[in-house]
C-alpha cells in the first residue's frame, strides 16, 4: 500500500486520569483485573507523522524534543513500536518519519506513552486511507498496552479487564483541573507487587461515581474519587498526601493519585478556583510540574 494523500499529518495525544480505580483480583496470566472509571483531560503530547519513500534499513525514524528519565533507546518507544507494527500487519510499503513534543509528564499516571502509541495508529490509519475502525484499532492498540485503547477512544469511559473492556459513560462537562506531579520515578510493578488486595478496607463505588457523572455533580464525583493503589503509592511516597491536602486546603472539591502515580489532582467546582489553586500551588511547589487543565471528550 503506497497511496498516500498527505505527505505530513499533526495530532495531539491527549492525557488521562483516573476517577476511580479498583483491583478486583488477579489473573491466571499473572495480570490484574481492573474496574476504573477513566477522563481524557485537556494537556497534550504532540506528533507529526511525514510519509517518506520506502527504506528496509529503517522504516520508522522516530525522534522527540526531550529525553524520557528511563532513557529507553527510541525502537523501544511504544510511538516506534506502533509505526513499526502497523507497517508490518498492513504491509504499508512507506517508511514513516515520527517527532514527538512531549507535554504530558512522562511515567506519571497520566497515560502519557499509552496515548501516544494511540495518536501514531490513529495517524497512519488516516495518513494511509487504511480505513480501519476505532474497534479494529483496539485491537492492534491493546497488543502494545491496556491503556492504549482507551486512549483511541478518550473521553469519558468504565475500563474493566486489563484496560481492554471499554464501556461509554454519559460525557462529563468540563470540570476545571489542577496537576501537581512531584517528579518522582514510581515503578508501576512495584505498586502492584505490593498490593494486599486481601486487606483493603474498602473499594471504590464504582456505581455512585457513575451515578454521579449522570448527574454531572461535581461534589458527588469529588465523594467518589478513590485509587486502591493509593495504598502502595502514598506509603512509599508521603508527599502525595501531603499534596492531596494542599489541593483540598486550596479549594478542590476532592483530590485524588491518578494510575499509579505519582501525579496528583484535584478538581474544582469553576476555574476561578482553579486557577487560585494553580497559583498557589506554583509558588508552594516550584520544583514540581503544575499544570492546569479540563476534562475533554477527545
Amino acid at each position: 500500500m503506497a497511496i498516500i494523500p498527505e505527505n505530513t499529518i499533526k495530532i495531539k495525544a491527549p492525557a488521562k486520569i483516573n476517577l476511580t480505580l479498583d483491583v478486583t483480583g488477579r489473573r491466571n496470566d499473572g495480570y490484574h483485573n481492573l474496574e476504573m472509571v477513566m477522563q481524557t483531560v485537556s494537556v497534550y503530547d504532540e506528533l507529526e507523522v511525514s510519509i517518506l519513500p520506502e527504506n528496509p534499513k529503517k522504516p520508522v525514524v522516530f525522534n522527540m524534543d526531550k529525553e524520557l528519565p528511563d532513557k529507553i533507546p527510541p525502537e523501544k518507544n511504544l510511538v516506534y513500536k506502533a509505526a513499526s507494527l502497523m507497517i508490518e500487519k498492513y504491509n504499508i510499503k512507506n517508511s514513516f518519519n515520527i517527532f514527538l513534543k512531549k507535554n504530558i509528564p512522562a511515567a506519571a499516571g497520566l497515560a502519557g506513552g499509552s496515548t501516544d502509541c494511540a495518536a501514531t495508529l490513529i495517524a497512519i490509519n488516516r495518513m494511509c486511507q487504511l480505513g480501519l475502525t476505532d474497534e479494529e484499532l483496539c485491537q492492534t492498540g491493546v497488543l502494545l498496552g491496556a491503556d492504549v485503547p482507551y486512549c483511541i477512544k478518550k473521553g469519558t469511559m468504565l475500563s474493566q479487564g486489563i484496560g481492554d473492556i471499554l464501556s461509554p459513560l454519559p460525557a462529563l462537562g468540563q470540570v476545571w483541573i489542577v496537576l501537581v506531579n512531584p517528579e518522582i520515578a514510581v515503578s508501576t510493578a512495584y505498586v502492584y507487587k505490593h498490593l494486599e488486595l486481601d486487606k483493603f478496607p474498602c473499594h471504590p463505588g464504582t456505581n455512585k461515581m457513575i451515578k454521579a457523572i449522570q448527574e454531572n455533580n461535581i461534589h458527588h464525583i469529588a465523594s467518589c474519587l478513590f485509587n486502591v493503589m493509593e495504598t502502595v503509592t502514598i506509603k512509599e511516597y508521603p508527599v502525595l498526601d501531603e499534596i492531596k491536602k494542599f489541593l483540598e486546603g486550596s479549594g478542590a472539591a476532592g483530590a485524588l493519585m491518578s494510575g499509579s502515580g505519582p501525579t496528583v489532582f484535584g478538581i474544582f467546582e469553576n476555574e476561578n478556583k482553579a486557577r487560585e489553586a494553580y497559583h498557589k500551588a506554583k509558588e508552594e511547589y516550584n520544583n514540581f510540574s503544575i499544570i492546569l487543565c479540563h476534562t475533554v471528550q477527545s
